[in-house]
């Protein structure tokens, strides 16, 4: 029997170890960077800049370790490689967006809009929860990041007919019911008609400004976040 290449071997290991994160081409998944871009893979000579990663793993990335054979690495190895010819063998058909794509912004008046006109800075602080930012966060998935947030909770009052306020995270909203989560995790419910509410939700803002932007408050609010490091 003829023995697999590492190539030949290469493309089902990626598909079952690597795919879900870096896209069954490698060229990036929903999680994982585009490996036919990178600088590693680029600087990588016969899998001696790969190979620790895969390792090692990169856990402040979310990245886990593997305990694969030599063979087993070294075809993926070649199969990244592989990839990234190929990739780069398809003329103006870029599919990621490189980092250098989103710096073309002004730092100034990026930092001038997050103080004024776009009142970021009425919900966050450069020093406090946006402090190293752009180290968590780089290049399309720091835009994404303030365009669209994720797991920003909203926060709500309840106004009990006594009188008595209760305060929690939102947890349930429709016509007939309001429910929160109070300081204890506890679900409470009341019915709309019986209580009054306030919801303070800070990703309806950023939902709301998405169509009041311009192409220069982007560029520009993308610049001043990159500095936060």
């Amino acid at each position: 029997m003829t023995a697999q290449n590492p190539l030949e071997r290469g493309g089902p290991l990626f598909q079952q170890q690597c795919a879900f994160c870096h896209g069954r081409d490698a060229a990036g998944g929903e999680d994982g960077p585009d490996l036919t871009r990178s600088k590693l893979v680029a600087a990588d000579v016969g899998g001696d800049r790969i190979a620790p990663v895969i390792r090692e793993g990169r856990p402040e990335k979310g990245m886990p370790r593997f305990s694969l054979p030599d063979a087993e690495v070294a075809a993926l190895v070649a199969f990244i490689h592989d990839q990234k010819t190929k990739a780069e063998a398809q003329v103006g058909k870029r599919r990621g967006v490189e980092t250098a794509d989103l710096q073309t912004g002004n730092v100034e008046a990026g930092k001038v809009y997050f103080n004024g006109v776009g009142k970021c800075a009425s919900c966050h602080s450069p020093t406090g929860d946006l402090a190293g930012v752009a180290t968590r966060f780089e290049g399309l998935k720091l835009e994404e990041r303030f365009l669209y947030p994720r797991g920003a909770k909203a926060r709500i009052t309840i106004t009990l007919p006594s009188g008595e306020k209760v305060m929690g995270e939102l947890a349930y909203q429709d016509e007939f019911t309001i429910g929160l989560r109070d300081a204890a995790h506890r679900y409470r419910s009341w019915p709309t008609k019986q209580v009054k509410f306030s919801i303070d939700a800070p990703a309806e803002a950023h939902a709301d400004l998405l169509a009041k932007y311009s192409d220069d408050d982007i560029h520009n609010l993308m610049a001043y976040l990159q500095t936060l490091r």
